[in-house]
């Protein structure tokens, strides 16, 4: 797929005019998806898609527009010189862009590591094969997703990683499952069996009569697929220089130093070890990475290009939207195999759903508790816990209220497939929180 992109980014390159400048930023995967019900497969297919961004530049005007390649290059070549031509057309007719950045210093790479993954149906017969007679219901994707990006002053990044996630539910009655979830770049089987031995303990449990608890503050465990949800949340406009700048950040107290998460608590964006291209669509190069909290105070914004040339600054090749795409919180001392007799009394939260900001400005979140939160007691899990709501302050449960966080970290993949599939990662611990508010 970057082969025919380079070859057509030669082609498009030569039939420009004058001072004109050609940015091409293409997308594209090679997924296969599964779809399975009641533990057996009940959907199998594949998918191969690409689509090209085009933004023709004269001066400080510029016009962009999106094709969807079929991957026949004649089609593809008169389909893209065809769209050049109606840009060129556009572009007298548009208004100068004061804040038009892109880059202008040639820096190729090529990041194109070799593919670890088993076949899918490999994959598929292990699925069914430790899972068998289970209830489950999930979706397996996995394949290449490709980037690339190629200008007229011949600079050329080529990027392709191969992954693959596993969302799956083993299911109980009514309201009452247990979510599990396995991701990487590699298929380890040891590690897949260990997810699922986990899961059919907790399902055990699920299978108890549920506990209604009072709202109040309890000890809790959060899960680092919980407390990603926290932090995908913060992401949310949280980290971007634009928001920062205009007031709408819901860190903006972490901001201009007014509070503070706690000390040893370090975040970063982790573009080396992620799964997202090291370059946005303008040809900025990213860093190997950016640190967003060190010791528990706030570091550096992400930067896009026209946030750059808005405000003056130089660009970190963050994206439009400025958001983390391989996050990366750094790892405790709280031992991970000890977590149940750390957190005591208290709720052990494997996920959290439906989040959204109570008061943006004070970053206070809200959200459901969702499938296995479990009622422990004396180190002992006891009995799932009904849905509850939580509604608490990312500075308390980051901060003041953080009694520490795992020794081990688990690899996450965003499992989103709007339009396609997603390159977003985290690397995560969990977190023992000492005070939780539990609202209804």
């Amino acid at each position: 797929m970057l082969n025919p992109f380079s070859d057509l980014s030669d082609d498009l390159c030569t039939q420009l005019q004058g001072d004109e400048v050609l940015t091409l930023f293409l997308r594209g995967e090679e997924s296969d998806f599964v779809r399975f019900n009641k533990g057996t497969v009940r959907q199998a297919g594949h998918v191969q898609q690409a689509t090209l961004e085009l933004d023709l530049i004269d001066g400080s005007r510029h016009a962009s527009a999106r094709i969807t390649l079929s991957g026949d290059p004649a089609i593809d070549r008169d389909r893209a010189a065809t769209q050049l031509s109606v840009l060129r057309d556009l572009i007298p007719y548009l208004p100068e862009d004061p804040y038009l950045l892109y880059s202008k210093d040639v820096q190729s790479t090529d990041r194109t590591a070799k593919n670890q993954l088993p076949e899918s149906g490999e994959v598929v017969d292990s699925i069914l094969g430790e899972c068998g007679g289970s209830d489950l219901v999930g979706i397996y994707a996995s394949g290449a997703i490709h980037t690339g990006f190629a200008n007229s002053l011949g600079q050329r990044n080529l990027f392709t990683t191969d992954s693959f996630h596993f969302d799956w539910s083993f299911y109980h009655q009514a309201d009452k499952a247990v979510k599990c979830g396995y991701a990487g770049t590699e298929w380890e089987l040891e590690a897949f069996q260990r997810k699922v031995e986990s899961g059919r303990r907790q399902l055990g449990v699920i299978e108890r009569s549920p506990r209604t608890i009072e709202p109040g503050r309890y000890r809790a465990y959060l899960a680092p697929t919980a407390l990603y949800e926290i932090l995908s949340l913060m992401c949310w406009g949280g980290f971007g220089l634009k928001a920062q700048r205009t007031k709408r950040s819901p860190l903006l107290r972490a901001v201009e130093g007014e509070a503070h998460l706690k000390s040893g608590f370090d975040l970063r964006e982790n573009t080396r070890d992620g799964l997202a291209p090291s370059f946005e669509s303008g040809g900025f190069l990213k860093p190997d990475q950016v640190d967003l909290f060190v010791d528990g105070n706030y570091k550096d914004p992400l930067v896009s290009p026209r946030s750059a040339q808005e405000y003056g600054v130089a660009t970190n090749g963050a994206g439009s939207h400025e958001r983390p795409e391989s996050l990366d919180l750094g790892a405790g001392d709280l031992a991970t195999d000890s977590v149940l007799q750390e957190l005591g009394t208290g709720i052990y939260v494997n996920n959290l759903w439906y989040l959204n900001y109570s008061d943006r400005p004070s970053c206070r979140v809200t959200g459901m508790t969702r499938f296995a939160t479990l009622w422990v007691e004396n180190g002992q899990v006891v009995a799932p816990v009904n849905v509850m709501r939580f509604d608490d302050t990312v500075y308390r449960i980051l901060g003041e209220q953080l009694v520490g966080l795992t020794d081990s970290r688990e690899l996450l993949l965003d499992s989103g497939t709007y339009e396609r599939r997603s390159t977003d990662s985290a690397r995560l611990p969990g977190a023992l929180v000492d005070d939780l508010k539990l609202t209804l």
